[in-house]
C-alpha cells in the first residue's frame, strides 16, 4: 500500500476481534511511530503496551473516573461503574497508551513536543492500517486526569496523549467514510 492510499483509506476501526496481533506487528507500528518528526530529535513520546490482564491498568483509570463522575451513589452503582471501566479497556486485544514528556531544553517550544507526539500517533495509525490491523485513537476525559498520569508514570509536565486500541478488524464491518471539506474550501493560495 502506498502512502497516499494509506492516508485516504485509513479509518478509525471501532470493532476488532479478540485475536491478539503478534508482538512483531505491534513493534512494527511502534517503529513507524518513533520516526515522526520532532524538533531537535527530542523523541518526547513513550508507549506503554497493554495486553491481556495488563489492560486492567487502563480499566482502573476508567473505573475510578466513572465512579467519581457519579458523585454520591450507592455501592452497587459505584461497583457497576468501576466494572464498566474495566470492560472499556478491553475493547481491543492491544491498547497502546501514548504519553509525552516535554524536554527541559530551553530551546524547545513545549507545544512542539505535543505536536510531535500526535504525529507519532498518526504514523502508528497509518502503519497499523498498512499491516491490516484496525486501530482507533481514543482520548476523553479519563486521558487528562491525574489518575491516568499516575497510572502511566507521567510527570507533572507530561501528559497522556491518548489510548490507541489495536486489533484485527471484524469481518464485514466497513467504517463510514467521513465527509471532508473540499481542498478549495480549506486553503488560501498567496501568489506574488
Amino acid at each position: 500500500m502506498d502512502t497516499i492510499e494509506a492516508i485516504k483509506t485509513r479509518r478509525s476501526i471501532r470493532k476488532v476481534s479478540d485475536q491478539e496481533p503478534p508482538k512483531k506487528l505491534i513493534e512494527q507500528i511502534l517503529d513507524a511511530a518513533r520516526r515522526a518528526p520532532n524538533h531537535k530529535n527530542t523523541e518526547p513520546w513513550h508507549f506503554t503496551i497493554l495486553t491481556g490482564e495488563g489492560r486492567n491498568k487502563l480499566g482502573e483509570v476508567y473505573g475510578k473516573v466513572n465512579q467519581r463522575n457519579l458523585g454520591s451513589a450507592d455501592q452497587a452503582t459505584l461497583d457497576a461503574a468501576y466494572e464498566k471501566g474495566l470492560a472499556s479497556a478491553k475493547r481491543a486485544p492491544v491498547v497502546i497508551v501514548v504519553t509525552v514528556e516535554p524536554s527541559d531544553n530551553p530551546n524547545i517550544v513545549e507545544i512542539e513536543e505535543f505536536e510531535a507526539t500526535a504525529s507519532a500517533v498518526e504514523n502508528l495509525l497509518l502503519a497499523a492500517h498498512a499491516l491490516g490491523l484496525g486501530a482507533m485513537w481514543r482520548t476523553g476525559a479519563a486521558a487528562y486526569t491525574e489518575e491516568a498520569k499516575r497510572q502511566f508514570g507521567v510527570s507533572e509536565k507530561g501528559s497522556v496523549v491518548g489510548f490507541v486500541y489495536v486489533g484485527y478488524p471484524v469481518e464485514g464491518v466497513d467504517p463510514k467514510v467521513p465527509e471532508r471539506k473540499p481542498v478549495s474550501e480549506i486553503t488560501t493560495w498567496v501568489e506574488a
